[in-house]
């Protein structure tokens, strides 16, 4: 196998790979990537296991070959060399040299027979989707998803495929975040619904590919979903279990609405919460006519007091939030004003843009 190519050709390739292979392994060859060279064509793998990220590029290849290298070292090796020199990538022996200019590596590499099989293809219709619409709306729910949760159908994104539209849902238990686009009539116009949990690393990682290309293709299996986006095709196994259902934890009419410019209420939150609990990042939220109190205190005996004026006329209530949970739905709520729905002390709250009615987001009351 010998190449030679432009530095700027592969390194965001080469990056975004070694993003989804793991530095820790127990077999060391799945902290390698797969190189292969056939008719001109570069292909470039990595996997966990449970992701894999797959890229091929048109390059000047002097000779055909495939092999496996460390991921992260390459990756590495190829962000610090100059831009300006081309690069010859060669195997030799069990090694993979590269050289620019005045620079040369030699990387140990490991057969390709040991490098594990493909995660496979998913057979089936596709659905054609904006990316930028739909990265906009992944931004808007992935925050809300739980980390390392023993409720490991919490640890990703739900997606939910049907009548023109996608939804996509993510819950901690603490606070659920929802949106939809619409898709057309691709998206199984007819109301039959395919639902899918992506794991948290890949929703991550299914982000930085959709960079690029205006649309992008999706399939969805019982176990696997597809993604294919430019050069890259991202494929991730699904997280088995029940996804809970989302709409009895969604407030249902009445209660006390408020509505507020989302940069000021923010502003104020990120104030008040320097001297909260720095554990439990607790605020006290007290409505009443014509005002918004914001306050914090922490075990020191330090307070904090912000005064919003608001448009309400109706009763006034108190209730606890965590802090940061309200400030990451701050951040993602497009638009100047946000309409916030209490019901009482005791009950969650509901959050939405004022302009945006394909996303709101519910957040569960703390005691304080």
């Amino acid at each position: 196998m010998k190449i030679v190519v432009d530095r700027d050709l592969l390194i965001d390739s080469l990056q975004l790979i070694s993003n989804v292979v793991e530095r820790r392994q127990t077999l060391p060859v799945l902290s390698n990537m797969r190189l292969i060279v056939k008719d001109g064509q570069l292909e470039m793998v990595g996997t966990d296991l449970e992701i894999e990220l797959q890229a091929s590029l048109t390059v000047n290849a002097e000779s055909d070959g495939e092999i496996t290298v460390p991921a992260k070292k390459i990756s590495d090796i190829w962000r610090s060399l100059p831009s300006e020199q081309p690069i010859v990538m060669e195997q030799v022996g069990d090694r993979l040299k590269i050289k620019s200019g005045g620079s040369s590596y030699s990387l140990s590499t490991i057969a390709v027979s040991e490098f594990p099989e493909s995660l496979g293809d998913i057979e089936g219709e596709s659905i054609e989707i904006n990316s930028e619409k739909f990265r906009r709306s992944v931004e808007e729910v992935a925050f809300a998803m739980a980390q390392q949760d023993v409720r490991y159908f919490l640890n990703g994104m739900l997606i939910e495929i049907g009548q023109g539209k996608i939804k996509l849902v993510a819950t901690d238990g603490h606070r659920l975040a929802l949106t939809e686009m619409d898709v057309g009539a691709s998206a199984h116009g007819g109301g039959v619904s395919q639902k899918a949990i992506i794991p948290r690393k890949g929703v991550l990682e299914l982000l930085k590919i959709l960079d690029g290309s205006e649309k992008f293709s999706l399939q969805i299996s019982d176990k696997l979903i597809t993604v294919r986006s430019g050069n890259y095709q991202f494929t991730s196994k699904l997280v088995e279990g029940q996804f809970p259902d989302y709409n009895k934890v969604v407030p249902q009419g009445g209660g006390t609405e408020l509505t507020i410019e989302r940069q000021s209420l923010r502003e104020a939150l990120q104030r008040a919460s320097i001297l909260s609990n720095e554990k439990y990042r607790g605020i006290r939220l007290l409505v009443d006519k014509g005002s918004l109190k914001i306050q914090a205190n922490n075990p020191e005996q330090e307070e904090a007091e912000e005064v919003l004026e608001i448009s309400y006329d109706g009763a006034g209530l108190e209730i606890g939030f965590n802090v940061s949970y309200i400030l990451d739905v701050l951040g993602a709520i497009s638009g100047s004003e946000a309409k916030l729905t209490l019901s009482d002390g005791n009950s969650s709250a509901l959050i939405e843009g004022l302009d945006d009615s394909n996303s709101l987001y519910v957040v569960m009351p703390m005691r304080l």
